[in-house]
Order: C-alpha cells, then sequence, then structure tokens
C-alpha cells in the first residue's frame, strides 16, 4: 500500500469547493484521504456551520484559528491544538467560528458508530 499523505495549504487552496443547496457560497470541506471506512478532510466553515449528524464516528483536530463547539447543546470554546470526538449521530457543529478557523475531521467505523463495551451500549 502506498503512503497516503495530505498537505493542509494544498487543501485550503482547493476551497470553497462547488455550490450547492446546502453550501451556496461553495463547500467548506475537501477531502485529504481515504483508505477502508477512514477519511480525513479539511473543513474551514466560512459565516455559519452547515452541519448535520454524521453517521461515522469522527474526531477534529483543531489546526487554526478558533470557535466554540456546540456538542447536542454543551457549548465549549476550542482553539488550534485541541481535539474533540463526536459519536456517529450527535448533533453538533463550531458556532462563532474565527476567520481563519480551520480542522481536520477523519470519520471512521460502521455507520451508527463503533460499540464500546464500558459505555452500556
Amino acid at each position: 500500500m502506498p503512503l497516503l499523505y495530505a498537505r493542509w495549504s494544498e487543501l485550503q487552496q482547493q476551497l470553497p469547493g462547488p455550490n450547492t443547496a446546502r453550501w451556496p457560497e461553495g463547500e467548506r470541506f475537501v477531502e485529504a484521504l481515504k483508505h477502508g471506512s477512514m477519511s480525513v478532510e479539511w473543513y474551514a466553515p466560512v459565516g455559519t456551520d452547515p452541519q448535520t449528524p454524521h453517521a461515522q464516528d469522527e474526531l477534529y483536530f483543531v489546526q487554526s484559528g478558533h470557535a466554540v463547539f456546540d456538542h447536542d447543546g454543551d457549548r465549549r470554546p476550542v482553539r488550534a491544538g485541541d481535539c474533540l470526538f463526536v459519536a456517529a449521530g450527535v448533533p453538533h457543529r463550531f458556532v462563532d467560528f474565527s476567520s481563519d478557523f480551520g480542522t481536520w475531521v477523519v470519520f471512521w467505523g460502521p455507520h451508527g458508530g463503533e460499540s464500546d463495551p464500558n459505555d452500556g451500549r
């Protein structure tokens, strides 16, 4: 298998992506890597964050800027260097983000999320 590699500055140059009904000013994410169930995206919202719950578990690694992260009503400030886990199906979004805000997003695992024997599922 060849090395999978992505560079933030090259991905940022690909934004905005195509205009869609959900992203009238152009998509604010670009897929960087994909292998099996895992995908890595660069995400840099502008104005508002129209995310809806995702089918897979995900990790965010905040690369630049700052924001407030709303995790199903629990809001907390985040900034470059922070890491966040969001289980599949949980409502979440970034609000009040700086103009330079950007984050890596890693999706993986089965739809519905991974089961953890320690969390009561």
